[in-house]
């Protein structure tokens, strides 16, 4: 949540109306963002992810309308609040299309400096209660969580969760400290980030759920290659988070709970993923107990691992199969309704 004054971003190609809203919100103590289309307010919002986006309906490139649902869709934007402002009238079917998009609120030219300033602090206060980012990644928490996940449900949409977290992240912090050991939860989440940024969909979701745990939210299809490029990445980056002589042991000596000193391994992660399928009727909690057993399975062996009912059922059938590369099946298996066995 943003600290000191709160960040409004104002999309409008008009010079003249952009710099009056600049003029009124400065006059009101906030910071103000300018944008000349609904692309550049997209692209500024995911970059510097304003409190609030004051739209233009009418703007070249891309629509008020098209940003607004860019915006929603979008795991870093998605819960930003959203004024759409616009010249034409006030006809009812404009108003639903622009709330249809995921506007918050819709207001016509000319607007009333007061009565805009209000409803901004208005949608800014409420916020402050609904919203939920981790200060330490910016990344949406829990409140988000939980509302991305039964927005999908409501949606009667089949979607992948993964659920990601760090190993020997206890003896990270005992060794380096807890400073530095938040460097290792930022590191993390600049990781899943890039990979969704780069490897995503629109509409994947990456949450930090507190801690050392994190939560992507993506298309079932996509859940297999993109925990593996997570995984990948995170092999690489998490031992350069190490001096060198811990890195070059492959261990940290730290005092255990006897007070006696004891090596223990580099961090590394264990990614669980499963597939919720309203079709199978299927319930939230027996997703959250599919992903807490995967968890605990994974978590039971040795360094990075994507952990799947599928890799699970491949692994036990026979030591010759790898988990870190097991072999692909042409499809997956039908969805159980029951929990993970």
């Amino acid at each position: 949540m943003t600290q000191g004054k709160s960040r409004i971003l104002v999309a409008d190609d008009e010079p003249n109306l952009r710099e009056a809203l600049r003029i009124l919100l400065d006059r009101n103590d906030f910071t103000v963002l300018l944008a000349v289309d609904g692309q550049e307010a997209v692209e500024i919002a995911q970059r510097e992810q304003p409190d609030l986006v004051l739209l233009d309906v009418m703007m070249p490139r891309m629509d008020g309308y098209e940003a607004c649902r860019t915006l929603r869709a979008h795991y870093r934007t998605g819960h930003i609040p959203i004024i759409m402002l616009t010249a034409k009238s006030q006809q009812e079917d404009d108003r639903v299309q622009g709330l249809s998009q995921g506007a918050n609120d819709y207001i016509g030219k000319p607007w009333h400096g007061k009565e805009l300033v209000q409803r901004i602090k208005n949608h800014l206060e409420w916020a402050k209660t609904q919203r939920s980012v981790s200060p330490l990644t910016g990344l949406p928490g829990n409140l988000s969580i939980l509302a991305e996940r039964q927005r999908r449900v409501d949606a009667g949409q089949t979607f992948a969760q993964m659920f990601l977290d760090i190993d020997s992240f206890k003896s990270f912090n005992d060794r380096y400290g807890f400073p530095v050991g938040d460097t290792a939860i930022t590191a993390v989440a600049d990781v899943l980030a890039q990979v969704i940024e780069t490897q995503g969909r629109p509409g994947d979701f990456v949450g930090h759920i507190g801690g050392d745990d994190f939560t992507v939210v993506t298309e079932p299809d996509r859940a297999e290659s993109l925990a593996e490029a997570m995984k990948n990445a995170l092999e690489e980056r998490m031992p350069l988070l190490y001096e060198e002589e811990d890195r070059a042991r492959g261990s940290v000596r730290v005092l255990n709970r006897r007070h006696e000193y004891e090596d223990f391994p580099l961090m590394s992660v264990t990614i669980a993923h499963a597939t919720y399928d309203p079709a199978t009727g299927m319930h939230l909690a027996q997703l959250d107990d599919q992903l807490r057993e995967l968890k605990e399975y994974g978590k039971s062996l040795p360094g990075f691992v994507v952990a799947s009912e599928r890799r699970r059922r491949r692994v036990d059938a026979g030591p010759e199969t790898a988990w870190g590369s097991p072999p692909k099946l042409e499809a997956p298996p039908p969805q159980r309704k029951s929990k993970a066995a």
